[in-house]
């Protein structure tokens, strides 16, 4: 009873203050290691002009002692910095499909490339743990409020195409603990844009308000926005869609000098706290 009233209080008191422009707060010294690391892989290392490794993790209130969640790690970047940070007093988690799936599947071949990279560097992953899900089915992520923050780097518009957003971000609340937090990093298309969310999410971006009212609906609280991903150079009117901007450069050496001088996307970054519904 005392948590529920506590948590009704935190939401109260948000809704009243209203959602703070919130500053990155000061990197635990682990996590400035962590993105020192030497056996951080270089092109990993030189992108972090575009994605701003300490100040976004210590926005989202990274510490080392935290049971944390990395959805969909892709190629792994996020997870390179986040494993030896959390190694000592931490746990690190990331989602992973079946490797035993069918040969000819996106998702099989994806598991496959993702444990052969855990596999092939012990001395960075060693001591992280698989959450194994099944889209578009599967997305039990673990037991239920076992997970302090849970992180997402440029996910949302591959579940908004697919259709089952509103699936995982009901699995991210269910793992949470009260009071936890989910950080989310996405590719932000122009304001006002009246398109279905689902057909702009083709072109890689998504509309910021939508990304807020969905995860919302789910029983999160919007707490903070940070501009610390943002890139006021992108137009977002490409032809090959947010690809076309490295590192994808989708379009090869067509007008690859100007995708260059314009870097990477303009992202939102926004931080949402549990709260009971």
């Amino acid at each position: 009873m005392l948590m529920k009233y506590q948590l009704g209080l935190m939401a109260l008191l948000l809704g009243l203050l209203g959602t703070v422009q919130a500053a990155p707060t000061t990197a635990p010294v682990q996590l400035q290691a962590a993105v020192n690391n030497p056996e951080r892989v270089e092109k990993n290392r030189q992108r972090d002009v575009y994605r701003h490794p300490l100040e976004t993790l210590s926005f989202f209130g990274l510490r080392p002692e935290m049971t944390v969640l990395e959805l969909w790690p892709g190629g792994g970047w996020y997870t390179e910095i986040l494993a030896p940070a959390l190694a000592q007093k931490g746990q690190l988690f990331v989602t992973n499909f079946n490797p035993e799936g069918p040969a000819e599947s996106y998702l099989t071949r994806s598991a496959k490339s993702l444990n052969n990279r855990l596999a092939a560097r012990p001395q960075v992953f060693s001591k992280v743990k698989v959450a194994q899900i099944t889209p578009p089915t599967d997305f039990n992520l673990g037991p239920a409020n076992s997970v302090d923050l849970v992180l997402t780097f440029r996910n949302i518009h591959n579940w908004e195409m697919e259709g089952y957003q509103d699936k995982v971000y009901a699995a991210v609340y269910q793992v949470l603990k009260p009071g936890g937090i989910f950080g989310v990093e996405e590719h932000r298309a122009k304001p006002g844009l009246t398109a279905a969310p689902a057909q702009v999410a083709k072109s890689g971006y998504m509309p910021e308000d939508h990304v807020i009212k969905s995860i919302e609906a789910a029983g999160f609280k919007l707490v903070g926005k940070s501009e610390i991903n943002s890139n006021p150079k992108d137009t977002k009117n490409y032809p090959g869609g947010v690809w076309t901007l490295p590192p994808t450069l989708s379009q090869g050496d067509q007008d690859r000098e100007r995708y260059l001088a314009i870097g990477e996307s303009d992202r939102m970054t926004l931080k949402f706290i549990k709260v009971n519904k």
